[in-house]
């Protein structure tokens, strides 16, 4: 399921579900389709097959408020002395001993550095303010375009 800073919805109920009945959960795009690696800059610049490429939170209307958090998250991360990517699976980690990570990856340094961020010791102030930065209410966009949203089965958060 997908589960990053960015997109929380497993919180409603899925993660506490799992935790509880003693099963694993596998996140996918921990590292919110690649946003939270601090690498991309500008969303024009992606390939047109690129599936970012339609998703509302790419968009030229919510991408400037996104990059503006994505900005503040790259600095928390190297404050504390981590890659950007690895503080994103960091927290993730931190959500349970039963939650595990699945990143994408498009070279060897990220795999390298994906592969440290479980034996990363990020302190509890760090993940929380990185909690703060970015979650459901400071991110702009839906996660998925109106003409897939009726196909996603998972729940969602009340509007605000």
């Amino acid at each position: 399921t997908e589960y990053s800073l960015w997109t929380r919805n497993v919180e409603l109920a899925v993660l506490e579900t799992t935790r509880r009945l003693g099963i694993s959960f596998v996140a996918f795009s921990p590292v919110g389709r690649g946003a939270l690696g601090g690498v991309l800059k500008d969303p024009s610049t992606l390939e047109e097959q690129d599936l970012r490429t339609k998703m509302p939170r790419f968009q030229p209307q919510n991408w400037p408020h996104n990059l503006a958090l994505i900005e503040s998250f790259v600095v928390l991360a190297e404050d504390a002395g981590v890659t950007p990517g690895q503080l994103a699976l960091a927290w993730v980690l931190s959500r349970g001993e039963h939650v595990h990570v699945i990143p994408g990856t498009t070279s060897l340094q990220h795999l390298a550095d994906n592969h440290q961020a479980a034996a990363l010791d990020v302190r509890a102030d760090v993940l929380e303010a990185a909690d703060e930065l970015i979650n459901e209410e400071t991110v702009a966009g839906h996660r998925y375009h109106d003409a897939i949203r009726p196909t996603i089965d998972t729940e969602e958060f009340e509007p605000a």
